[in-house]
């Protein structure tokens, strides 16, 4: 295989098949989990660190989307936790227990789910996150790779992984490494995490909001703020989760 935009098409175009047919079942679990906390008045919460961050953006405060969702990000402990500007950086993901902290600023009801996006699954704060989601009884969907994580030793203490603890996984099918054309000289180029993970958000979407239409109910879901009303529109639904999702920086 060369190093090119067409070979790195073919790969995404091949990644993203194999993904939509492998985890067609578990996007439904995915579904079904979070249509019961919307529907029990619950808030989707969507955590990723370093590149998985764009998931957690993928599934809130996005047009198309589901109006009752929050974004949870390492960057709140400086924001909305009056810590300093330095205790941000690379390594802090891998920090256990920075994710006491992050789950006590993030307005959580007891009705509420997680999404928690790690390509590896094996950072420290993520895998803590992912423990105290579970030990205060909430459902949780986890987006990872599993040639990744399968091939790491986890960074946690307890030595589980993010997918030990979800109740339902959804394969990013990224390789290890998550680049994808290989180097003469070693490596790669050409990640793939973020697209398929984007993929499957929007898949899950959209099986949450047909089981909502199904229930006879209508789904809270987001116009673009770009156009007509849609100011309007999104305001009147966010009104109803006051306090609950954030749509900060």
């Amino acid at each position: 295989m060369t190093v090119s935009a067409e070979d790195y098409l073919a790969v995404v175009t091949e990644t993203i098949g194999r993904v939509a047919a492998s985890q067609r079942e578990a996007v439904g679990r995915a579904a079904d989990l979070i249509a019961e906390a919307v529907r029990a008045d619950g808030v989707v919460h969507a955590f990723g660190t370093g590149h998985s961050e764009a998931l957690a953006m993928e599934i809130a405060g996005r047009a198309g989307g589901l109006v009752p969702t929050n974004r949870i990000a390492l960057r709140d402990l400086v924001l909305l936790g009056g810590e300093p500007a330095d205790r941000l950086g690379p390594l802090l993901e891998r920090d256990p227990a920075v994710a006491h902290r992050l789950y006590e600023l993030a307005p959580v009801r007891p009705t509420d789910v997680f999404v928690l996006a790690s390509n590896s699954g094996v950072n420290g704060a993520m895998v803590e996150f992912a423990t105290l989601v579970k030990e205060h009884g909430h459902g949780l969907v986890a987006i990872t790779s599993a040639q990744h994580s399968g091939r790491m030793t986890s960074r946690h203490p307890s030595g589980r992984k993010l997918s030990d603890l979800a109740d339902v996984v959804l394969d990013n099918g990224a390789p290890y490494g998550d680049a994808t054309l290989p180097l003469p000289g070693g490596g790669a180029v050409g990640a793939v995490s973020s697209i398929t993970a984007a993929l499957l958000a929007q898949q899950v979407t959209v099986e949450v909001v047909a089981r909502l239409l199904a229930a006879g109910e209508r789904p809270p879901v987001y116009l673009s703020a770009n156009i007509p009303d849609g100011d309007a529109h999104n305001n009147e639904l966010e009104a109803r989760y006051a306090g609950r999702i954030r749509r900060g920086s």
